[in-house]
């Protein structure tokens, strides 16, 4: 099975060193996340969507809905 070489070219320089060496390619490491910033991030889309429903007026929702549903419908041009 042949692999695929990856377009990026610091990543595909290591893959043709790889192959031309018959090494296993390192996995990719991901940063760990700080776990305060996830907190807080969680915490504002939890309550994001309801502070804002709570503040708009019937009007206001009205509008945004009508607005919302006219992008959906709206026809492509060609």
């Amino acid at each position: 099975m042949k692999k695929k070489a990856p377009a990026e070219l610091n990543k595909l320089a290591a893959f043709i060193v790889d192959e031309a060496t018959n090494e296993e390619p390192q996995p990719e490491e991901k940063p760990a996340k700080n776990q305060a910033a996830v907190e807080l991030g969680r915490l504002g889309g939890r309550k994001g969507g309801r502070a804002r429903a709570e503040s708009l007026t019937p009007e206001q929702r009205k509008d945004i809905a009508r607005i919302a549903a006219m992008a959906r419908w709206k026809k492509t041009e060609n």
